[in-house]
């Protein structure tokens, strides 16, 4: 086979495959807009309960906790002079 011969082989073949994925891409896309349209139309609306914000206590860090790291911040500095 012939340098031409080999060229058209490959770019039959290349536009094949991009054709083939073209549809295919456009395929999934109109299943999917299909598919979200059915549903928003026959699904019910939901009436969700309001919605009460968190409340989250304040959870400082605890005074033993400081003390602990204060003193070992302490030991460090006075054994690393």
């Amino acid at each position: 086979m012939d340098i031409g011969a080999l060229l058209t082989t490959a770019g039959n073949l290349m536009l094949t495959g991009m054709v083939g994925v073209f549809v295919f891409l456009s395929i999934l896309i109109g299943a999917v807009t299909l598919m979200s349209n059915l549903v928003t139309r026959f699904s019910e609306p939901d009436v969700a309960p309001p919605v009460k914000s968190p409340s989250f206590k304040s959870q400082g860090v605890p005074n033993e906790h400081i003390a602990a790291i204060s003193a070992a911040i302490a030991q460090y500095k006075s054994n690393n002079k």
